[in-house]
């Protein structure tokens, strides 16, 4: 009996012994392949494709084997990430592309570049006609310096570019609420058509906490003409969302922050007609539905 006793404990041994060796040879391997020279990207939850203006398109950009390509769509650099053993591009569709096919430029180290006609279907968006203050649609030639002063900044935080691959794709919305207007909604201002509505507004009441979809790097602050008190947050890779009309931000810029914290509360500020969230998703300077990443 003490014999099988011994024997018992000596089983044990070795197969803790061994199960230690397994851990210790992975934990080896898994540092190994963080100096081998393997691109800092993981798999990522892909958001929806929709190949239709203001969409989203998926692209099989080759083998994750080999280095992650750089891909482009109108000069603008467009998202890469590992999706299995692939690299996939995600690349925003802008809201004025015609039907047709969309070139998307592929560069592959000093090889010359390439490129893949994306076929992209019609969509017919909604027409929406408010009335507001008429300073806010005929705009003096103070608030015309105004708004061109603030393009720059806001342009700037929606073409900011870092290496670093997004957290997530797949986003929580940042406000609970009811959609107040849809995605490309074209609006007509005191019987003035604008340009279509290249976010998502959400209602609700002011001072109710805006949380961040993903984590990210807050890039700008402002308050600004029609954007009122606005936050911008850099996902990555050209993942850009922006968030208007807050009546108090939280934030500042160079500030990381995580899914789910709070950046600010709603509000009723810039060119409004009541409070809300206007969110807005930038993808290689294209704004996208922000549907497709919830």
């Amino acid at each position: 009996m003490k014999q099988i006793k011994n024997k018992t404990a000596s089983a044990r041994a070795d197969t803790g012994a061994r199960a230690a060796g397994r851990m210790a040879l992975a934990a080896l391997l898994v540092l190994a392949g963080a100096h081998a020279g393997t691109p800092d990207t993981t798999d990522t939850a892909l958001p929806q494709m929709s190949a239709v203006p203001g969409g989203v398109v998926l692209l099989d950009v080759g083998s994750a084997q080999e280095p992650a390509p750089a891909v482009y769509h109108d000069k603008h650099r467009a998202l890469v990430v590992r999706d299995g053993d692939r690299w996939r591009a995600v690349v925003g569709v802008p809201l004025s592309a015609d039907p047709g096919k969309l070139l998307i430029r592929i560069k592959r180290g000093e090889q010359p570049a390439t490129y893949v006609a994306q076929q992209i279907g019609d969509k017919q968006y909604a027409t929406q006609s408010l009335k507001v203050a008429p300073g806010q649609v005929n705009l003096s030639k103070e608030s015309l310096e105004r708004v061109q002063r603030e393009r720059v900044h806001i342009n700037a935080a929606l073409e900011h570019w870092a290496e670093r691959p997004p957290a997530a794709l797949r986003m929580i919305a940042p406000v609970d609420g009811p959609r107040s207007s849809s995605f490309g909604l074209r609006r007509v201002f005191n019987g003035q058509s604008r340009n279509p509505h290249s976010g998502m507004d959400i209602a609700a009441p002011t001072g109710t906490p805006i949380r961040a979809p993903a984590d990210g790097v807050v890039t700008n602050t402002g308050d600004y003409f029609f954007n009122g008190k606005t936050v911008f947050i850099d996902h990555g890779q050209g993942l850009v969302t922006m968030y208007c009309h807050m009546s108090a931000i939280g934030v500042k810029a160079g500030q990381e922050v995580k899914t789910g914290e709070v950046i600010g509360e709603v509000g009723a500020t810039g060119r409004v007609t009541g409070p809300h969230l206007h969110w807005g998703v930038s993808l290689n300077r294209a704004f996208v539905d922000p549907a497709l990443f919830l």
